[in-house]
């Protein structure tokens, strides 16, 4: 190698050094940093992003995830014993619509779930019993007509010292015996549930004894029915009963007047009530005995037939702090509640105390006031366990 070669290489040395400089302090530069930084930020925007426990969450992100974020106030916690029961009528609000008399049916005017008023025509039979009913009032009024006829007469007579005072008494009781005979005649169709203004028709109008729904009907046109048939079942469905089942060692917990909550199987629906009756046997076979829950059913959702859950209150306490029951979540065998902080969520580890259906009581871990994940909150959880599988990628 000539001293030529030399300097070129050298030249060649000193340029690679020069640009490997300028490279390491543009890369130290400020503007350099702040193009990091921004990077660094790009990643925490991301939802669910972990950093020092913090699953990370904006409010939008809160928002659009569709997690509801609740205070953890005092509450009201009931303590209860859970019994199953069916809904049924309501016996005292129930009638069995029979014609009282047997006849042909001419006509049916109501049909099955129709809701009828009081009074409304629901068929029409036609019957001897009625008849001769009837023909039985018209010549029991005739007869008073003449006694009265003959009564007016013999008092006239006796009033003149015309007649015996004996002939006037006899007009007079006789009168009295026919007034009675016609009261009778007309009490006779009244049982039957029809009026005497009809003179000699043999129909039978049946009508409804209240305000209800048609729930059973037995009734076709042109057959025979008896007097004690029973044509139509008519219930008022504003109130209902939730019969349930009481097993013995319970016995001494349920008594009349204890407040329950009913809770249908099929949904989430739920109506308070009181136990009404507590059946004084016990089932040789079950051990249990029978209960009854009266409901108001003002928009006709509990329907007889329908299973559902009775829960019997035991006992009833104010805690300092709760939580809703979906707001609790199982991390690495603790129970957890999601603690909102500025930048999302900290699983917060808590004690519980009392529970009921909806909510649980926090013994230690959270505060009052402090907010929290409820619904939604397994989705926070989900999140953290991403995030944390990429932090250890």
């Amino acid at each position: 190698m000539n001293k030529h070669q030399s300097k070129i290489i050298g030249a060649m040395l000193a340029c690679a050094l020069a640009f490997s400089g300028y490279v390491i302090v543009k890369d130290r530069s400020p503007a350099a940093a702040d193009r990091h930084e921004d990077a660094g930020h790009g990643e925490e925007k991301e939802a669910g992003h972990v950093e020092d426990g913090v699953v990370r969450f904006s409010e939008e992100q809160i928002a659009g995830s569709g997690i509801a974020v609740l205070s953890a106030d005092a509450r009201q916690i009931d303590s209860f014993i859970r019994m199953p029961g069916q809904i049924t009528l309501d016996e005292d609000r129930t009638a069995h619509v029979t014609p009282r008399a047997a006849g042909a049916v001419e006509k049916v005017e109501a049909s099955l779930g129709q809701v009828v008023s009081k009074g409304d025509l629901l068929a029409v039979i036609a019957s001897s019993d009625v008849a001769a009913r009837r023909a039985a009032l018209a010549t029991a009024e005739q007869r008073r007509d003449l006694a009265r006829s003959s009564y007016a007469l013999e008092k006239t007579l006796w009033e003149e010292k015309i007649g015996a005072r004996q002939d006037y008494l006899a007009a007079q009781q006789a009168l009295q015996e026919m007034e009675v005979t016609v009261q009778a005649a007309r009490q006779s169709l009244q049982a039957l549930g029809t009026g005497a203004a009809a003179g000699a028709s043999n129909r039978l109008q049946v009508r409804s004894p209240f305000d209800g729904t048609i729930v059973e009907k037995h009734i076709v046109l042109g057959e025979m029915v008896g007097a004690d048939t029973r044509v139509f079942t008519v219930s008022d469905l504003s109130q209902v009963w939730a019969d349930v089942v009481v097993p013995s060692r319970d016995l001494e917990i349920v008594r009349v007047g204890t407040s329950a909550v009913i809770r249908s199987i099929a949904s989430n629906t739920t109506a308070p009530g009181k136990v009404s009756f507590v059946s004084a046997l016990i089932g040789e076979e079950s051990r249990s005995a029978k209960a009854r829950v009266v409901l108001a059913n003002p928009q006709l959702a509990w329907r007889p037939g329908l299973a559902v859950n009775v829960d019997i209150v035991t006992g009833s306490a104010k805690v300092p702090v709760a939580v809703a029951r979906e707001a609790l979540q199982t991390l690495e065998g603790r129970q957890v509640v999601y603690k909102r902080v500025p930048e999302g969520f900290v699983a917060q580890p808590v004690a519980t105390g009392r529970s009921d259906e909806r909510f649980v009581e926090i013994v230690s871990g959270l505060k009052p006031g402090e907010r929290y994940a409820a619904s939604g909150s397994f989705g926070v959880k989900a999140e953290q366990g991403k995030g944390e599988a990429g932090h250890h990628d």
